[in-house]
């Protein structure tokens, strides 16, 4: 079986955004300012980086979505963090329609003749860095179950909420289902839909959906909470209620995603 993920870092998309802006020029604008790109790559490189270079099973692709507008700087910066992954295939399109081109790019690397999973990584986020192995081996024990279905999900539902800073990380656990970081899609070969083509919050109207749970020595996933997030900018959104790391804490981010507070505290008073 074929493991890939997608990440859009940044890619200026036709759609896909809740935040609305009035024209492309000003889409570009918001997503390439320097504070939000300074942020986002902080971010890039303390938490979801880590995990992806100490993953038990390295078999698997990651494909990096950016514009082909991306400033040199940016995008000489993002090829100098993951030069060192050889998994990362980082791919450059103009705008156009955010599905289609995040279809486009995760079967420009696909091998038709197998089973695909797939995975949608934000540049904020985490797995855990067991994360490959135990999806394809949850994947493999459904085999029977996928035959004929064309796609099934797996969501792993265990995982934290947190938010890196100059202070450390403050978090909370969770067990949201249909969180993005963790929850993948299993298709059957030569099916040309990808993990892209639907919403993640409405999966269970298109296909079987298996949760998947774990316990609290074992989460499976981290969901970056910052200013930029494009979900919070909503009116009427809580604030998330998150507590900083006690040594626990911060053993289980250093054993479970390679996260280390120390690194992220230097990352963000840099």
């Amino acid at each position: 079986m074929q493991v890939i993920g997608i990440c859009r870092f940044s890619y200026p998309a036709l759609g896909g955004f809740q935040v609305e802006h009035d024209s492309q020029a000003a889409r570009a604008a918001y997503l390439y300012d320097p504070a939000r790109m300074e942020d986002r790559f902080r971010t890039f490189e303390g938490f979801t980086l880590p995990a992806l270079r100490a993953q038990t099973d390295p078999d698997f692709t990651l494909v990096i979505v950016v514009g082909d507008d991306i400033p040199d700087t940016y995008g000489n910066r993002l090829w100098d963090l993951t030069q060192d992954l050889p998994q990362v295939v980082i791919r450059q399109y103009p705008p156009a329609p955010h599905r289609e081109v995040m279809q486009r790019a995760i079967n420009s690397v696909r091998d038709m003749g197998r089973i695909s999973l797939q995975f949608r990584l934000d540049d904020d986020d985490a797995v855990a860095v067991d994360f490959v192995a135990r999806l394809r081996s949850e994947a493999a024990a459904r085999r029977d179950q996928l035959k004929g279905q064309r796609h099934m999900a797996l969501d792993f539902r265990d995982g934290y909420i947190a938010a890196p800073g100059p202070m450390g990380i403050a978090a909370r656990p969770t067990d949201q289902r249909l969180m993005t970081a963790a929850l993948a899609v299993a298709f059957e070969p030569r099916v040309r839909s990808t993990v892209m083509n639907f919403s993640h919050v409405r999966l269970p109207r298109f296909m079987t959906c298996h949760d998947i749970r774990t316990d609290a020595a074992r989460p499976m996933y981290v969901r970056g909470h910052n200013l930029w997030n494009d979900s919070r900018q909503g009116a009427g959104i809580a604030p998330e209620e998150l507590a900083p790391l006690d040594a626990d804490g911060r053993a289980l981010f250093r054993n479970r995603f390679a996260i280390d507070e120390d690194h992220i505290r230097r990352l963000f008073t840099a």
